[in-house]
């Protein structure tokens, strides 16, 4: 087997509750060289805790970063800052929110010098504590599934790209062949994009589920929720009102409307003004739901999720069906999105 050994790159601002789990969580994992963490002008205690760190693991280099040059958002930046000193034949650029389980890093750089990959990546397992977690974050995966789908995206003869940053193990030699960080800095969904240069030089991607090998909690309040895939959802559809109008309209018709037409007529049913017809339709809409409901179990379980997250999916759909409008207001309208203390400009 190769001893090629990886670089592990993680930007970190303000993730005091996140650092020294994710650490931990790398620093067991075998094939590692260095582990970078870039301290993004973070104002609560993560410098603290990495210079705690630094004495407990060897492998830990930090990094911090004080000023933002123009053109470059946070993420890129930090990220393009480690890159530049890492000395590993891979990179493994992921999120301090993510917590990797044990083995998984030989296991999935030996699927990928198997495979000649040049970039895989991971949609982690999703941690769903809360109510509105367990009804946005599996109905948004789902989507995304649908608009990247795994094996379209792998398929060498298919032009989709896609990634995701919070797991994303590239190819130094292909990292540097087109032309890192720099060239996409500032893209807001970087992954992706680094994905299509990627792929767009003729580069092998390999993009799984990847709840048995990685989990993430992405936010830990509503507003962080709200406020992250306002930044991103628009951007996921590619800037395509029409992908997004017809998602919303899939989402009210195919996901609203059996539920509230089976309501209303149980309710005329029980108010002794049915008939055999009104009957007939509610007993049609029930199937349909039942019917929707299956498949929505299948699908988040597919991703890793709970089957039980499918019973808030009807809240999902409210709540999402919101944020896909907010995000078009964001980036269309008033051309800016707020993230982690700084404001970005979505003029193209």
């Amino acid at each position: 087997m190769s001893q090629h050994l990886v670089s592990i790159i993680v930007p970190a601002r303000n993730e005091e509750a996140n650092i020294e789990r994710v650490l931990r969580s790398l620093a067991v994992q075998q094939r590692v060289c260095e582990i970078l963490v870039v301290d993004d002008q973070s104002e609560d205690r993560t410098g603290e805790i990495l210079a705690a760190m630094k004495a407990e693991l060897p492998l830990l280099r930090v990094m911090r970063v004080d000023s933002l040059p123009e053109g470059w958002l946070g993420k890129t930046y930090a990220v393009s800052v480690a890159a530049s000193q890492a000395v590993g034949d891979w990179l493994l650029f992921t999120d301090a929110d993510t917590e990797h389980l044990p083995g998984s890093l030989a296991a999935l750089l030996e699927l990928a010098e198997r495979e000649r990959v040049d970039l895989l990546s991971l949609s982690p397992g999703q941690i769903t504590p809360s109510w509105w977690e367990k009804a946005v974050i599996p109905l948004i995966y789902v989507n995304l599934e649908r608009l990247y789908r795994f094996e379209e995206v792998s398929s060498p003869g298919s032009a989709a790209a896609a990634a995701n940053g919070q797991y994303l193990l590239i190819r130094r030699e292909m990292y540097e062949r087109v032309g890192g960080h720099q060239v996409i800095r500032d893209k807001i969904l970087e992954d992706v994009e680094l994905a299509k240069r990627v792929k767009g030089v003729g580069g092998k991607l390999l993009f799984l589920p990847g709840a048995a090998w990685v989990q993430t909690r992405m936010y830990r309040t509503f507003g962080e929720m709200w406020r992250g895939w306002t930044k991103n959802l628009f951007l996921i559809y590619d800037r395509n009102l029409a992908k997004i109008i017809k998602t919303l309209g899939e989402l009210c018709a195919a996901e609203l409307l059996p539920q509230v037409l089976f309501i209303v007529l149980l309710m005329w049913l029980l108010s002794g003004r049915g008939n055999v017809i009104i009957l007939s339709a509610a007993l049609g809409c029930l199937v349909l739901v039942i019917v929707q409901h299956t498949r929505y179990m299948r699908a988040v379980t597919r991703l890793g999720f709970d089957s039980r997250v499918a019973a808030w999916r009807l809240e999902g759909v409210a709540i999402l069906t919101a944020l896909l409008i907010n995000s078009i207001i964001a980036h269309r309208l008033l051309q800016q999105v707020d993230w982690k203390g700084r404001r970005y400009s979505t003029r193209r």
